[in-house]
C-alpha cells in the first residue's frame, strides 16, 4: 500500500486544527480509496501534499573485473559473430 501525505487546509491558524494535522502526517491507504478530505481527529479539512519520491541513482557501468568478482560471466563478441568467454 502506497504512504500518503496530508496537511491541514489552514496550518497556520491557531484553534481550527490539531497538532497531527497542523504538521501533517502520512497515512497507508490502499490506492482504489478516494483521497481524505477531513482529519480523523479534529474533522478540519486536510489536503493531499506531493511528497518527494524516492529514485535510484545512475551509476557508471561495472568494469570487468567488479563483474567477475561479482559473480557474472562476461563474454566478447568476437569477428565471426561468437562470443568468447573471458
Amino acid at each position: 500500500m502506497p504512504i500518503y501525505e496530508y496537511q491541514s487546509e489552514s496550518p497556520g491558524v491557531r484553534g481550527e486544527s490539531c497538532g497531527v494535522c497542523s504538521k501533517g502526517f502520512e497515512l497507508r491507504r490502499p490506492v482504489d480509496r478516494e483521497p481524505l478530505v477531513s482529519c480523523p481527529l479534529c474533522k478540519n479539512p486536510v489536503k493531499k501534499v506531493i511528497s518527494r519520491v524516492n529514485t535510484p541513482t545512475i551509476t557508471k557501468p561495472m568494469s570487468k573485473i567488479d563483474a567477475k568478482k561479482a559473480g557474472f560471466t562476461i563474454l566478447e563478441k568476437r569477428c565471426d559473430g561468437n562470443y568468447e568467454k573471458l
